[in-house]
C-alpha cells in the first residue's frame, strides 16, 4: 500500500517501464485468441474426424465434418449452419440450443450448473436440450445429429444476429 501510495504521482509510461523491469521475462503463454475467434486445425488423421449432422429449423439436414476437440457452435459457424451464439461460447444467453438426438445425449459430459440455468430460459426446452457451445466432439459422437429449435432468444438484442467473426 505504501509503495502504491509513493508510485501515485508518477507518470502511467513511467510506471510501465519500471514494472516491466521488475517482472521476470521467461514468461510464457499460449496463442493468443481474440473475444469469440477459434482456432480452427485440419483433422491430421482420419481418426480425429467426427462427422455430425444439423438440422435447420425447416427440416433440412447438413452434414459437416468435425474433428476431436471441435465445439458444436464454432463448427456450425465454419459450415454456415445458423445457430447463433451471440454470447460467442461464454455461456451467457441461449442462441445455440440445441436437440441432442437420444442415443448421443448419455454420452455427453453432464451439463455444468450454468447451463442448466440458462437451458430454464431457452424457448422450446426439452429433456434432450443442451447448448451447442458446451458440446465438444469426441470419436463416440460419429454420427451424432443436433436439431435447431423452432426460435431461440437472444437476451442482448431481440432479432439482433451477429456475424460470426
Amino acid at each position: 500500500m505504501a509503495i502504491a501510495a509513493s508510485l501515485r504521482h508518477i507518470s502511467n509510461s513511467v510506471f510501465q517501464r519500471w514494472i516491466c523491469s521488475i517482472i521476470p521475462r521467461n514468461i510464457h503463454s499460449t496463442i493468443q485468441l481474440r473475444h469469440g475467434e477459434y482456432e480452427w486445425q485440419d483433422p491430421k488423421s482420419e481418426d480425429e474426424v467426427v462427422k455430425i449432422t444439423y438440422i435447420d429449423k425447416d427440416g433440412k439436414e447438413t452434414t459437416v465434418r468435425g474433428k476431436v476437440g471441435d465445439n458444436v457452435l464454432y463448427l456450425a459457424h465454419r459450415h454456415g449452419i445458423e445457430m447463433e451464439g451471440a454470447c460467442e461460447a461464454s455461456l451467457a444467453c441461449t442462441t445455440c440450443h440445441v436437440y441432442v438426438q437420444d442415443e448421443f445425449l448419455d454420452r455427453l459430459t453432464e451439463p455444468e450448473e450454468k447451463e442448466d440455468d440458462l437451458l430454464d430460459m431457452a424457448p422450446f426446452l426439452r429433456e434432450n436440450s443442451r447448448l451447442g457451445c458446451q458440446i465438444v466432439l469426441q470419436k463416440d459422437l460419429e454420427g451424432m445429429r443436433l436439431q435447431l429449435p423452432q426460435a431461440t432468444r437472444n437476451f442482448y438484442v431481440d432479432g439482433h444476429k451477429p456475424k460470426p467473426h
